[in-house]
């Protein structure tokens, strides 16, 4: 059982803090200090809209120097490629009012499926290219020579807002991501000895699965952390391998971990000292306080649990069920004790890096997934509500309904992607509300009366400050960046503030209406299935098994471990909220990594010259039927006995020959039978 001191670790690890850390504080400051310096330097330079400065701080800002550095360009490359679409477009089409709306509508539906394609950071760039053509064309709306003008005022606007945000994040205390990175390795460590050490002692199944879900969320984390890195500081690019090659092995130590709990075998006394060696290894770990400061005698200890594992079991010790079983066990334990081990000398190698000779990158024979089928329909959709809206402006030729075209683009282009962009827009259109009394408060009440740039600090810092602390907290950041930024948007700071409440409530209903619009057009156009999306992933890690089965070309183990990781942080968003039915999923994922290390195993097995002809023949023909069945079989259609064969197989290949090669490969049979066993649904392939 999992003792009380680790289930309070756990307890704090799963609900996180509430109370702001040194670090949000120093983040929250951080932030409003450039947003104020970006809007002084705006009022400087007479910038026509200082707000968009200051606004771009608060959009870029992130509690990690890369982040922001990463976001800051993709947002400046796609500032600037919305702004030359825009001034084509308006030159091309400015003269036809209808085409030139239909032609942006259809450069945002091209945007937004281009961002469908790719992560963060990139995909926010792609998304912004579309509406920024959006935001500054409209503008221009029958007066097509201030195109260029308008395109260049926002650039300057943006890059002005990027550059302070980039520098004080760089200079004033910054919490690096090459930092971070290793931190939350760390912690990522400390919970999977927090795991292992429940599942080896049979721990409490909720916590487990609460803390299961918690180390896959952190490796997604971990891998959006490691692009960022790469852009903070260019050096670090030699160890982005390392880090995607180290949450691999993670993974694998996680599956591993969770397999010898599904099989416990409590009584085999074969297994029984393994197991408490690597409980003991595990608790000591996650309760010793700087146990990763040295991590030298931990790989040690693991090395020796490995070796020790891997040993074939005297035939006079008693080994429960059977003796392939007892070497099925044995393995995953060794696996286990060997995944935590490079797991270990991955934090070493980012500690400490060490140049080493470029080595052939060759991509293995296995995808990575697009889900052009989803992208086509964020496309369309966007492009579609875009011009709808767009053609009852030109209809009404109400003048506040350009705000509402603009937000409809935004909303439907940045969020398209998000596995549920209706709760998504909606926390957007909660922190806009909120933000709208507040601005008014401000904007048309105080700042008239008590008008530069002294009283706004005064009175704009106290509403900004606990706004940064809200966006460093993972639960409150999307409302709260809503806020902020819609906040100034509102605001609309100038040098000379007038009171014009008219002006203020109808810019602000057309922001709220174009926000509710694009929410219903999520709801009723081409409405998103996160299930049909994590579907199509579910699928893709189903053919790369089965391509690890028929392959001539058979990739490193590092290869595969890196793409199932990127298969699993796609997935991780689409199922986390989805009860026990993501579970299933998401478990049969992680579980596909063991599986997938198993065919790899018996492929290099098949080619060896060692094992006899009728072996040889006996693992293809399982591997083709392996794959069939991932390929074909649906849920509820019947069993090819895939794991029946699996298991005759593996007892054959026992009684044949009993030597540690012969029986390694008998365990890689009940391995792969056992993760299809607990995961029946998974493997299937689901009906479209």
């Amino acid at each position: 059982m999992i003792s009380p001191q680790l289930k309070d670790y756990v307890d704090t690890r799963l609900t996180g803090l509430t109370q702001p850390t040194r670090s949000d504080w120093i983040f929250a400051l951080r932030t409003v200090s450039a947003g104020l310096i970006a809007l002084l330097a705006a009022y400087a330079l007479k910038l026509d809209h200082p707000q968009w400065a200051m606004m771009t701080v608060f959009i870029v800002a992130q509690p990690v120097a890369g982040m922001v550095l990463a976001k800051g360009f993709y947002r400046l490359l796609g500032t600037l490629a919305g702004g030359l679409a825009a001034v084509g477009i308006t030159t091309v089409f400015g003269a036809s009012p209808w085409v030139l709306v239909t032609a942006l509508a259809v450069w945002i539906g091209l945007c937004t499926f281009v961002s469908s394609l790719l992560r963060n950071p990139e995909a926010y760039g792609a998304a912004l290219a579309g509406y920024t053509a959006m935001i500054i064309a409209l503008p221009a709306f029958g007066q097509p020579h201030l195109v260029v003008d308008l395109a260049i005022a926002r650039c300057a606007e943006i890059v002005l807002g990027i550059v302070c945000a980039g520098l004080t994040s760089r200079l004033i205390l910054p919490k690096l991501a090459s930092n971070a990175i290793i931190s939350r390795l760390k912690r990522c460590i400390l919970d999977l000895a927090v795991y292992a050490g429940g599942a080896f002692s049979g721990g409490d199944v909720a916590t487990l699965a609460g803390l299961h879900r918690k180390l896959v969320a952190d490796t997604q984390t971990l891998g959006e952390m490691r692009a960022y890195a790469r852009l903070e500081a260019p050096s670090f690019a030699t160890r982005a391998h390392p880090v995607r090659r180290t949450i691999g092995q993670l993974l694998s130590a996680l599956s591993a971990a969770r397999a010898l709990h599904s099989h416990a075998a409590p009584k085999n006394a074969a297994l029984i000292p393994v197991r408490g060696e690597l409980q003991a290894l595990v608790s000591e770990l996650a309760a010793k306080p700087g146990a990763l400061d040295d991590t030298t005698p931990w790989v040690a200890r693991l090395d020796a649990i490995a070796g020790k594992a891997r040993q074939m079991p005297d035939a006079s010790v008693d080994q429960g069920d059977d003796r392939v079983g007892t070497i099925t066990r044995l393995t995953i334990a060794a696996d286990f004790a060997e995944a935590l081990k490079q797991v270990l000398r991955g934090l070493d190698a980012l500690r400490a890096p060490v140049v080493r000779p470029a080595r052939d990158r060759r991509q293995p024979a296995l995808l990575v997934h697009r889900d052009h089928q989803g992208a086509w329909r964020n496309a369309v959709r966007a492009a579609l509500a875009t011009l709808l809206v767009a053609a009852f402006w030109l209809t009404t030729k109400w003048t506040e309904t350009a705000g509402t075209v603009i937000l409809v683009a935004v909303v439907s282009s940045l969020f398209a992607a998000r596995p549920d962009p209706v709760q998504v827009s909606w926390g957007f259109f909660r922190g806009t509300l909120l933000a709208l009394p507040f601005a008014f408060l401000v904007g048309q009440v105080a700042l008239p009366a008590l008008p530069g740039f002294a009283w706004f600090t005064v009175f704009v810092v106290p509403i900004l400050v606990p706004t940064a602390l809200a966006m460093a907290n993972p639960r409150y950041v999307g409302v709260a960046t809503a806020f902020a930024i819609n906040f100034l948007a509102f605001l609309n700071p100038h040098q000379a503030m007038v009171y014009d409440p008219g002006l203020f409530f109808a810019g602000s209903a057309s922001v709220l209406v174009g926000i509710l619009l694009a929410i219903g057009v999520f709801i009723v156009v081409l409405p998103a299935d996160p299930w049909l999306a994590a579907n199509r992933i579910v699928r893709a890690m189903r053919e790369d098994l089965a391509r690890l089965c028929l392959h001539e070309r058979v990739p490193r183990r590092s290869a595969f471990e890196s793409l199932a990781y990127d298969r699993i942080n796609q997935l991780m968003p689409l199922v986390q909220n989805a009860g026990k039915r993501g579970d299933a999923v998401l478990g049969g994922s992680v579980a596909a990594v063991t599986v997938g290390l198993e065919i790899l195993r018996l492929r290099s097995a098949q080619q060896a010259t060692a094992i006899p002809p009728e072996t040889a023949l006996s693992i293809s023909t399982f591997l083709r039927g392996l794959a069939r069945e991932l390929l074909f079989r649906a849920p509820g259609e019947p069993d090819t006995s895939t794991i029946a064969v699996a298991r005759q197989y593996a007892a054959g290949i026992a009684q044949r020959n009993e030597t540690g090669e012969m029986l390694q490969i008998a365990a890689s049979l009940r391995i792969i039978a056992a993760a299809m066993e607990d995961f029946p649904a998974f493997y299937a392939k689901q009906r479209a």
